[in-house]
């Protein structure tokens, strides 16, 4: 490892020096010839100045010819060190007066000469610096003096000068070296570290931040390649192909040998509603709904839900069952009933006043009552015995969905030990200090083991779980294998991201200029609106508050955007008998108005808010054609509303926003990943968005489309399944062996 460390330092190294060496070998002599020429230039300014000092005495002397003041004063002069000689020429050239260090060579005319072209000469005792200055008198020229001074000590200077330049080019070359080996060193390190997150599957509780500048270049091709990598590793055949509908009946045919598939939910896939006009049929407004529903109709078996709309009864048959869709009948929905007083203790009370905030850090106090446990126990109860009672068998695939029916999984456990039961749970898990709120926190881990595989959506939730479980419960945790053993039972917890099924264009469907111009027709804004879409249920959670307020701050901050802007906001209601959502519906409704006053001019509203149910194709159409879709959850599981907008803009064109605390920010990188409690950031983000150019658009939507498109919804329940299907054929295996044991053993005593 050293030697390899020590190798790339040296291609470093030697390249620097080569260019270092190569740029002192023509650096120096420069140097040397530039430290000369300033040297002469002090000379020539020191003759000029000896010259003058000596100019008025000596044409005294000269004028009472006193040849021994003239000896006298020019001996007196050359004393200084660096004045080697003097001498005086008449006017006709010839030489009167010369000290005795004069040297004969020079006489007059050579030092006039050597002043118009160079003032260095070069004698046996070394080169020296030559200047004669003309004497004036009264304006007619006295003579000349010519003044010579030892240049020896501008050599000594110079080699110095060379020896400090070659030293400084030493440190300097080793000094960057060593910059350079140490940047690089961490650099690499850096991009080391990059790379080992994305495999560890970012299981630190840090919230995604910005890529590390190393890996930013090559983060889709190592995601692209850690995916296949995933895949193959995973895989049999069935698993490295692209997945669809067709794939997962393959694979129940193949590896679950056709085994029926039991789904336990609260929210049923689509609702009967008494209307005026008559009975009408509903899809209701969740994410799980979207995902399950579509693995259902792949793999038809039994939808198991409360039946909470007002024409449910009217249209089940003797068993409470009811086939669906409406339009393509594919696979069964038992509907279950539940009395007022039952639905208000455990759904609207201890599922969400006390499981749901208890789950998501979003600041709203958990509340626990006997009363609600109670309904919960009882309602879970129910759900299991209609799991019992539609199973054909002793081994079905029970498919539970989310925190509604934490105990379902170890009651149907209890009549079916043989069956293979998949818990997925679709929130957020807190850590174990959190989840020690609850009460029952012993009773609902126990519940939720009872499963077979019990799934979250990322590496975080699952570590919190198995946290929460070795904090409360005796149990064994194989971390490796990412095991629990507990009761003599074996649960296997893993992170399956959930999805979206890829949706096919319908026949109808417009394409995006014409969804543009029709819903911003129906919206009564111009064509060329910018438009910003947020789809959410009305709930504390999603970030509607801080969504608003961050586009109130881009306003302010972007004053050009008034009047071009307009940010459409679908909520639809859920849970409103409680408090604590008719108090946010109240909020939300309150800053709506409040920014719309302070914003509106003439028809234009910045925020245009609707309370109202949706179907798919209406918001599929408000995906299309809006410039930005915000997801600003101050904490959610996934939030598949994310992957619903990228799947939407088939132009590759369109900008998410997307909050850090969802789920989806850590597959979706592409998106501009926002802390939705920022308000400047989130408002810098929109506006960033609505600016971005379309090539940087299209370049982010499509990174994210071939994702959300490859691990779709039916790689997700695939995944699972499988992870299944090898839970049961070891099982089975395991339970053969044990036949033949006792058989031997019988036949032993026998």
């Amino acid at each position: 490892m050293q030697f390899r460390s020590a190798q790339l330092s040296m291609r470093f190294i030697v390249p620097l020096a080569l260019v270092l060496a190569l740029f002192g070998y023509f650096a120096i002599p420069w140097m040397e010839s530039l430290t000369v020429r300033w040297f002469v230039r002090d000379l020539d300014t020191r003759s000029q100045l000896v010259s003058s000092t000596l100019q008025q005495p000596l044409l005294n002397y000269l004028e009472d010819n006193d040849s021994a003041r003239i000896n006298d004063a020019f001996n007196r002069a050359i004393q200084d060190e660096r004045l080697f000689a003097l001498a005086y020429c008449d006017p006709s050239g010839a030489l009167r007066y010369r000290t005795d260090t004069y040297p004969d060579s020079l006489g007059c005319r050579q030092g006039a000469e050597g002043e118009a072209a160079n003032p260095v000469v070069r004698l046996p005792q070394g080169p020296v610096h030559v200047s004669s200055r003309t004497l004036t008198q009264d304006g007619v020229a006295a003579g000349s003096l010519v003044l010579v001074q030892d240049m020896s000590f501008i050599e000594r200077r110079s080699e110095d000068t060379q020896k400090y330049i070659i030293g400084l080019f030493v440190v300097l070359a080793g000094a960057i070296s060593l910059i350079t080996v140490l940047i690089a060193h961490l650099s690499w390190h850096g991009w080391l570290n990059g790379v080992r997150e994305m495999l560890r599957g970012e299981l630190s509780p840090r919230p995604p931040g910005p890529m590390p500048p190393e890996i930013a270049p090559l983060a889709s091709e190592l995601r692209a390649l850690l995916s296949e990598y995933n895949r193959e590793l995973q895989g049999s055949g069935v698993e490295s192909q692209p997945w669809g509908a067709d794939t997962l009946k393959t694979l129940l045919n193949q590896d679950l040998a056709g085994d029926e598939i039991l789904v336990v939910s609260n929210r049923e896939p689509y609702i009967h509603v008494n209307t005026p006009n008559g009975v009408k049929v509903q899809r209701p407004a969740s994410g799980l709904v979207t995902a399950v529903e579509a693995v259902m109709r792949a793999c038809s078996g039994t939808w198991i839900a409360h039946g909470a709309g007002s024409a449910d009864r009217a249209t089940v048959d003797a068993n409470d069952h009811v086939r669906v869709p409406p339009e393509h009948p594919s696979y069964t929905l038992r509907r279950v009933w539940l009395s007022k007083e039952e639905e208000q203790g455990y759904y609207y009370g201890f599922a969400n006043e006390g499981l749901w905030p208890l789950c998501h850090i979003a600041h709203v106090r958990p509340v626990f009552r006997s009363s609600d446990w109670a309904e919960y126990v009882k309602v879970n109860q129910r759900f299991a015995d209609a799991v019992i009672a539609e199973a054909r068998s002793d081994n079905p695939v029970v498919l539970v969905q989310d925190y509604h029916f934490a105990l379902l999984p170890r009651m149907v456990r209890a009549v079916l030990p043989k069956a293979t039961i998949i818990t997925f749970w679709h929130i957020p898990w807190p850590n174990p200090e959190s989840f020690g709120i609850c009460p029952w926190r012993e009773e609902i881990l126990d519940g939720m083991l009872g499963s077979t595989i019990l799934g979250f959506h990322t590496p975080f939730h699952r570590k919190n779980f198995l946290d929460t479980v070795d904090r409360y419960l005796e149990t064994r945790i194989e971390n490796e294998a990412s095991t629990v053993s507990y009761g003599n039972e074996l649960t296997q917890v893993k992170p399956y991201p959930i999805s979206i099924a890829w949706p096919q264009p319908g026949p109808d469907e417009c394409d995006v200029a014409a969804c543009r111009a029709q819903v911003r027709q129906a919206l009564a804004l111009p064509e060329d609106q910018l438009l910003g879409i947020g789809v959410d249920r009305l709930d504390y959670t999603k970030g509607i508050v801080e969504r608003f307020q961050a586009v109130e701050r881009m306003l302010e901050l972007h004053p050009d955007m008034v009047g071009k802007f307009t940010f459409v906001q679908i909520a639809a209601p859920t849970r409103s008998s409680l408090d604590e959502y008719q108090n946010f519906e109240a909020r939300v409704r309150a800053l709506a108005q409040r920014i719309n006053q302070r914003f509106s001019s003439g028809s234009y509203l910045p925020i245009i808010l609707k309370t109202e149910h949706h179907e798919q194709d209406q918001l599929r159409a408000y995906f299309r054609a809006s410039e930005v879709c915000s997801v600003t959850s101050l904490h959610d599981g996934m939030n598949l509303v994310a992957k619903e907008f990228i799947a939407s803009r088939d132009d590759e064109q369109g900008v998410l926003i997307l909050s850090q605390f969802t789920g989806a920010a850590r597959e979706l990188h592409e998106a501009l990943i926002v802390n939705p409690y920022h308000i400047e950031e989130g408002a810098e983000a929109l506006y960033r968005a609505l600016r971005m150019p379309q090539d940087e658009q299209r370049e982010r939507m499509r990174s994210m489309r071939v994702r959300v498109r490859d691990f779709n919804v039916y790689r997700w329940a695939g995944r699972m399944l499988q992870d299944a299907a090898r839970l049961r054929q070891r099982e089975r295996v395991r339970s053969r062996i044990n036949t033949l044991s006792q058989n031997r053993v019988r036949k032993g005593e026998a």
